[in-house]
């Protein structure tokens, strides 16, 4: 098995788990493919392999791995999108961050979680992903998403009206601070904290949740993911931003928007004593009330 590495620059605190990582890799006989920016960021730090060798891009990912291990919270899972692309090389998370919905093994539980994965003990969980698609080319071959697709105002600027369409067929103005369109596996991020529904992964939908909308009827619309829709957008300031997952752009007003579902797919990996009910309880804290005891 080759089992290619991604993070980013870490405190020194986490340091020590990011050895035990390579120390547990060395221990199996597995040779780390390691990302080049992140190899650079631990020289001096950490001791790795001789025998490490390094990747830049996609291009050489998709050669060199079976398996993409991402170190940090889920904003760096979200990273290793860019690398992933098209190719289905499977991604797991080891959480070094706060909350960990996608980066779901505890950095306490490396060394068994290493073990489960190089002895192909867990299953493969297929997430779809929005795309965007824009008259200027916004995001370039980079215009998909794993967890959401967010147009917003931008900090000093006033309320937006974004008017939605769906298949050509209007949906409603949005008199808002903006617009998330969420897939199942977004809807436990920025839509759920504006009031979003918890959407189970394999549900084939996405959901449309305002964000601080200035008309209370206006509620989060859930929408089979075979539908196309499309924005525009009407406001004092001249331009506005758009977001894929963590990486934003600032868009001309007069841009118009569409989004809909990718054409390829992202493979979670999930250790076999994991299942999403289990990780929603842990992670959102569920049965923690005295009731329960």
């Amino acid at each position: 098995m080759r089992i290619a590495i991604y993070g980013r620059d870490f405190n020194d605190t986490v340091l020590p788990y990011v050895q035990v990582v390579f120390d547990h890799l060395a221990e199996h006989r597995i040779q780390p493919v390691v990302y080049s920016k992140f190899k650079t960021s631990l020289h001096g730090k950490i001791k790795l392999p001789a025998s490490t060798i390094v990747f830049h891009n996609h291009a050489e990912l998709k050669d060199h791995a079976d398996v993409l291990l991402s170190l940090g919270g889920d904003g760096t899972l979200l990273d290793t999108l860019s690398l992933i692309r098209n190719s289905g090389i499977p991604v797991i998370g080891i959480n070094f961050g706060r909350l960990g919905f996608l980066a779901s093994i505890n950095k306490n539980e490396i060394a068994s979680a290493l073990k489960a994965l190089i002895n192909k003990e867990y299953t493969l969980d297929s997430r779809s992903l929005l795309t965007l698609e824009s008259d200027n080319g916004l995001f370039g071959e980079e215009n998909f998403a794993l967890n959401d697709i967010t147009i917003h105002r931008r900090d000093n600027s006033a309320m937006m009206i974004i008017h939605a369409s769906m298949n050509n067929e209007f949906i409603n103005s949005y008199w808002a601070d903006g617009l998330i369109i969420a897939t199942p596996t977004g809807s436990t991020a920025y839509s759920l904290s504006c009031g979003g529904p918890i959407i189970y992964p394999d549900s084939k939908n996405f959901v449309i949740t305002p964000i601080a909308p200035h008309n209370l009827n206006v509620r989060p619309v859930v929408v089979p993911d075979h539908n196309k829709l499309s924005f525009e957008v009407e406001a004092r300031e001249s331009k506005f931003l758009v977001s894929c997952d963590s990486r934003t752009v600032t868009v001309e007003r007069s841009v118009k928007i569409s989004i809909k579902k990718a054409d390829f797919c992202v493979n979670l990996i999930r250790l076999n004593n994991e299942t999403y009910l289990n990780t929603l309880r842990n992670k959102l804290l569920w049965g923690i009330d005295t009731r329960n005891y």
